[in-house]
């Protein structure tokens, strides 16, 4: 037992001191980046963020189904569009906003321990997602995966940049945005177009007050960002005035007035017509054909079921040659637009009237009261001429043609050999329009008279229609061409839906333009900006050094600045003044 024991305990040392040779150098390690003797403090969040950026836009890109899918033929547009999420997508979009997110909050807080923690869970998390979950759920190896090993790249850049930044530490002052530091042309357009995109300026307004000490209020920080923003941009168009300067009394060039102006009435008069003029041509130049898929004609009396179906498909669908076509009316439509469909003249279904129905329509027959005939079309067509696409229907639902008197109509009802002529029931020229209910075309539409009489077989009873000039139905049926699938996203709207969309839209922001300037000279028309942009920037340093009682003191003296136009005027004045 004593042998033993001194086994253990030899045992025990030798394992302690093993684990102290692995654990003693990698604390170390550790310690020195987060405590280095001499740090060469740097900034590199910003290329960081550009590689979290290219790396978000690769997922979703849309060739990135190779990250989600097992086939490579998938897409997410299509899935997106159909109202389908994919569960790998949704998580490696949230993953790397995710990481977005934490990774502003470490900067702002300046957290170097933070950020090591940070790298460490992310680099072995993305590789075990990496090699070991995505060829599972891809079933496709990561050799094979082009879209993963472009995602992968970027994101070792990324890892090599984080890795720099804990090596030299986070900056001690963090001021102001970083598209700000110079003020010329282009960082003026890359500010404003940073302040476009949609949620990113408020995001980030918000994520920098939560993670940033500082004594004033959302909506006062919000304020200071907003003045800071704002005097930069003007401070960024002086500075454009000073290296081009215009001589005081001269008339502008015309270059300029043709070249600016002349450009600009162009642009408003493309916005105000262009839905019509895009609706013109997206159906005469870019249009394509949709030709109906199916015909229906159907007949009822009064309410009951009907007495008479047809319809047409496949080959009962005829085109129409250039030569047997038409002009005048039909200028607009080419000769694959018209079908022809022939309808025949037997019913395709029995009128299988309950008893208890038919004796009610035999006792309005025999009164001297006057009923209605319904006819009812339909033309089936693809929705955007998209074979996978659903169909839909134009038709018109209760066109009443006819109040006729019921005693003409009771013997053919009674089951006797009584045929009845029926004028002008049938609409012979239909249009279809490409998002409208399907119309007759009264330019063409003459009456046509036709017989309806029956034929009983079995106890049943089977109607027919006849044309005096041949047996059946001819029904030509003038198909409104679509939009190609590509431009579909706006020909959907119509003409009016594009002016509601498009237009007004685009006519308030540019009414806000040209309106209400007035009221904004003593806030734009600043000939010197450098000491309010100074204070802002006084205001940010004192926050970053923790005096925020000279923090709000100086926010205070920004307010009135912005209060007192007098104030304000001494304030911009040039230098020389």
């Amino acid at each position: 037992m004593e042998k033993l024991k001194e086994q253990l305990f030899k045992a025990k040392a030798f394992l302690i001191k093993r684990f102290l040779e692995i654990y003693l150098p990698m604390k170390q390690f550790f310690y020195n980046l987060i405590h280095p003797e001499y740090s060469a403090v740097t900034d590199v969040y910003v290329l960081m963020f550009l590689a979290d950026t290219v790396d978000f836009i690769i997922i979703m890109s849309l060739d990135s189904g190779p990250l989600v899918y097992k086939h490579s033929a998938a897409d997410i547009t299509s899935s997106l569009s159909e109202d389908q999420v994919p569960g790998p997508f949704l998580v490696m979009v949230l993953i790397q906003f995710g990481t977005m997110v934490v990774d502003r909050a470490l900067y702002l807080r300046k957290s170097v321990m933070g950020k090591v923690i940070f790298q460490v869970f992310l680099v072995f998390g993305i590789h075990f997602w990496m090699f070991f979950i995505l060829p599972g759920v891809t079933d496709k190896r990561f050799s094979e995966n082009l879209v993963a090993q472009m995602w992968y790249f970027v994101k070792c850049i990324y890892f090599g940049l984080s890795a720099y930044q804990i090596r030299c530490g986070y900056p001690t002052r963090v001021l102001g945005n970083f598209l700000t530091k110079s003020y010329n042309y282009v960082n003026l357009f890359l500010f404003q177009g940073f302040r476009l995109v949609p949620f990113l300026t408020e995001l980030r307004a918000v994520m920098d007050w939560v993670w940033t000490d500082t004594s004033l209020s959302l909506s006062s920080w919000i304020c200071v960002e907003d003045i800071y923003a704002h005097i930069f941009i003007l401070k960024c168009w002086r500075e454009s005035e000073k290296r081009y300067p215009q001589p005081r009394g001269q008339k502008k060039k015309k270059v300029v007035k043709y070249g600016m102006g002349g450009m600009i009435v162009m642009l408003l008069i493309c916005i105000v017509w262009f839905p019509l003029l895009f609706m013109s041509l997206v159906k005469s130049v870019a249009g394509v054909v949709n030709a109906p898929l199916d015909v229906s004609f159907e007949i009822t009396l009064a309410g009951f079921q009907p007495i008479f179906t047809m319809s047409a498909q496949q080959k009962q669908l005829h085109n129409v040659t250039a030569q047997e076509f038409a002009i005048q009316w039909l200028e607009g439509y080419l000769p694959d637009d018209l079908i022809i469909a022939e309808l025949k003249g037997n019913s395709n279904s029995l009128w299988t009237i309950s008893p208890p129905s038919r004796m009610n329509l035999i006792d309005m027959l025999n009164s001297e009261e006057d009923f209605p005939i319904t006819v009812k079309w339909s033309v089936q067509r693809y929705l955007q001429n998209k074979p996978g696409s659903f169909r839909f229907s134009l038709e018109c639902v209760t066109i009443i043609y006819h109040i006729i008197s019921g005693k003409i109509l009771i013997h053919p009802v009674s089951f006797s050999s009584l045929n009845r002529t029926l004028k002008e029931i049938f609409p012979r020229y239909i249009r279809a329009p490409s998002d409208s209910d399907a119309k007759p075309v009264d330019v063409l539409y003459k009456g046509k008279q036709f017989k309806l009489f029956h034929s009983r077989k079995h106890s049943y009873c089977f109607l027919k229609l006849k044309m005096l000039f041949k047996s059946g139905l001819e029904l030509y049926v003038f198909s409104d061409q679509v939009s190609p699938p590509s431009l579909g996203f706006l020909a959907g709207y119509g003409i009016m839906g594009l002016y509601a969309s498009v237009v007004l839209v685009i006519g308030k922001f540019v009414r806000e333009f040209f309106s209400g300037i007035s009221h904004t000279i003593m806030f734009e028309e600043l000939p010197n900006v450098d000491r309010i942009l100074k204070l802002c920037t006084d205001i940010f340093l004192v926050r970053e050094t923790g005096e925020l009682d000279l923090e709000e003191d100086m926010y205070s003296k920004l307010i009135f600045l912005y209060r007192s136009p007098e104030t304000m005027i001494k304030w911009t004045r040039e230098k020389t003044e």
